[in-house]
């Protein structure tokens, strides 16, 4: 696949010089604890490297040489399931607002699609990420319902999630 740019950004698979700035970004959303399922931070380069690496694949969203975010591509599941892709997207907090969650997912809709994959699924959208829930409805994800307190937020608090999924044979 052709590197996706415009004048502002580039977005593309992740090199090694990438990975302090990765898991920096990675890091920072872990921490926020509003998103993503991990409680354990990236400890050091290498630990990320090992992460990164056992994705199918790992892309990054770069602007003037600074690294503004990323995301991992996997597998959902195995076997007959395996068609089922699955991501997860981390942007820079100093960053949020400038479309590059959008730039990522549609990106990562392509490389899934390229890649053989039939599905996109989602398993945890927090429902108070308002955000990611606008952009996927705005790009044409499907809800496929709501599990009540599938969420344990940092403060300990347990939120609704909501699956969702896109099919990417309609790309």
């Amino acid at each position: 696949m052709e590197q996706n740019q415009n004048p502002q950004r580039i977005v593309r698979p992740y090199e090694e010089r990438d990975l302090a700035a990765m898991r920096e970004i990675w890091n920072e959303v872990v921490r926020d604890g509003a998103a993503f399922p991990q409680i354990d931070e990236l400890a050091d380069d290498d630990e990320a490297k090992k992460f990164f690496d056992s994705q199918t694949v790992t892309v990054v969203v770069e602007s003037e040489g600074r690294l503004l975010g990323l995301y991992i591509l996997h597998p959902n599941n195995v076997g007959r399931c395996g068609h089922i892709a699955n991501s997860s997207y981390a942007v820079a907090s100093a960053a949020r607002g400038m479309h590059l969650g959008e730039a990522l997912v549609r990106d990562s809709l392509v490389r899934a699609r390229d890649l053989g994959f039939r599905v996109l699924q989602f398993n945890a959208v927090v429902a108070s990420n308002a955000s990611a829930l606008h952009l996927y409805e705005k790009i044409g994800f499907k809800q496929l319902g709501i599990i009540p307190g599938g969420f344990l937020n940092k403060e300990g608090e347990y939120e609704d999630i909501i699956p969702h999924i896109y099919d990417l044979t309609t790309l």
